[in-house]
């Protein structure tokens, strides 16, 4: 083995998948690209990470909620894109040409073009790491969109897709498993 730079070792474990994560603060609409995200077990509770550096912050932290949207591998450059520029000088959803559906919950609108989208409330702000724990309140599909091929950020600029599924081990995982997964 041939050590590698500390500086770079958050390639390796990059979570994922990359997810847009839409807010409503003071009656406007913003979408933030995302890829510091986690599930913390089997309920639908989420982590995110994200600070001050991004026009979301302020309506995450006045609002407590947002909407997380999944979207699938073809979004990828225009999520890209989405998360290299700011909310305070364009309206994301006309100039990416992407749809708000109205929440059931939540103000943050729902992304039409993503494959899944989850309304969610901030239960806890951890202010030292800038971590926003989120619970899941209400969770859509789109059942006529079948690709559900998420992508991975590196964190170098560069992307990998899910896809080929291998061998199922639900048999040896059973016991782990919560009732109806």
């Amino acid at each position: 083995m041939k050590q590698m730079p500390l500086s770079k070792v958050f390639t390796l474990i990059e979570p994922g998948p990359v997810v847009l994560i839409s807010t409503n603060h003071k009656g406007k609409n913003n979408i933030m690209t995302i890829s510091w995200t986690m599930v913390c077990d089997f309920t639908p509770r989420f982590a995110l990470t994200t600070g001050d550096w991004n026009y979301s912050y302020e309506a995450l932290i006045k609002t407590k909620e947002c909407a997380i949207s999944i979207p699938n591998a073809s979004l990828a450059k225009k999520a890209a894109q989405i998360g290299s520029c700011s909310g305070a000088d364009i309206d994301k959803f006309a100039n990416f040409k992407l749809t708000p559906l109205k929440a059931r919950f939540v103000k943050a609108p729902l992304i039409k073009e993503c494959f899944a989208n989850i309304e969610c409330k901030i239960t806890d702000h951890i202010k030292k790491h800038n971590i926003f724990i989120l619970d899941g309140i209400c969770a859509w599909i789109d059942e006529k969109n079948k690709d559900r091929n998420s992508f991975h950020a590196i964190g170098d600029g560069t992307f990998v897709v899910d896809g080929r599924k291998i061998k199922n081990l639900r048999s040896i995982m059973k016991d782990k498993l919560p009732t109806g997964v």
